[in-house]
This record gives structure tokens, C-alpha cells and sequence, in this order.
């Protein structure tokens, strides 16, 4: 996996209940990414990164720059 610089913060996505659908991961991923003031290069990073492989590496990448939904349910 290559490393790709994209900001710090890791915006949330509800994955729990997605479509796991790689177009329909995708569409979750850059909307919350816009939403967390991404620019769009790095949103384009993040998606050249993301599809650069298999379903495995697109789920690997997602969970590396974006916060599941579930995991903050867990904490309280």
C-alpha cells in the first residue's frame, strides 16, 4: 500500500449497514471528506489511492483515512 499524505483529520462514515458496493463506499468516503473541508486533490489522492487495488484495499484505505460511525457508538 502506498502511503498518501491527506489531512489529519479522519472524517466520519456510517459503514455499518453501507452497501458494500466499491462505487457506494467511494460516494460515503468523498461526500464526508468535502464535508470535513478536504480539497478536492486530496479527495482525489484518497480515491486514486483507494481504487489502486482490489475490494480488500479499497476497505484497508477507507479505514485508514476515515472514522467508522459504529467505532464512536462503541466508546460510550
Amino acid at each position: 500500500m502506498t502511503k498518501i499524505m491527506l489531512p489529519t483529520n479522519r472524517p466520519t462514515v456510517h459503514l455499518i449497514g453501507a452497501d458494500s458496493n466499491a462505487f457506494t463506499l467511494l460516494g460515503l468516503c468523498q461526500r464526508a471528506a468535502r464535508k470535513a473541508g478536504w480539497t478536492p486533490e486530496e479527495i482525489a489522492a484518497f480515491r486514486d489511492e483507494a481504487t489502486a487495488g482490489d475490494h480488500d484495499h479499497l476497505l484497508a484505505t477507507i479505514m485508514e483515512h476515515f472514522q467508522d460511525a459504529s467505532e464512536d457508538d462503541n466508546d460510550t
